[in-house]
């Protein structure tokens, strides 16, 4: 049986990544594993927001959303803006319309989509 965590499973199914391809991508998944985390970036594809949008929306208190943002921002899937006091939030990366948002978080090598099926 095989480690599902080994780079050398992933080339011999097809990936033509690096190692450090693979791992920027696991680190993505691991990010959006969090339904906080996830349901954040899905607000943020419909525009930017402030931290306080954020939690009346999430309905959580403001060091939870804050603590996300944090590590949604360190690995670069969601940027900030100072705009006088406030800071506002949105996806880094590329949103893209039509009849069903697409989200699009673009890795150093690979661009990662979600997207409602069919879209």
């Amino acid at each position: 049986m095989s480690n599902s965590g080994d780079a050398r499973d992933a080339k011999g199914a097809g990936f033509a990544g690096s190692p450090r391809d693979l791992d920027e991508i696991a680190t993505l998944f691991r990010l959006l594993s969090d339904k906080t985390r996830l349901m954040i970036v899905i607000l943020l594809a419909s525009g930017e927001k402030n931290v306080s949008a954020l939690c009346a929306q999430l309905k959580l208190p403001q060091p939870t959303v804050s603590h996300h943002l944090s590590l949604l921002r360190m690995n670069n899937v969601v940027a900030s803006r100072r705009q006088g006091r406030e800071i506002f939030y949105g996806v880094h990366g590329h949103v893209t319309g039509g009849g069903a948002a697409a989200i699009q978080i673009a890795l150093e090598n690979y661009l990662v989509q979600i997207a409602p099926k069919g879209a």
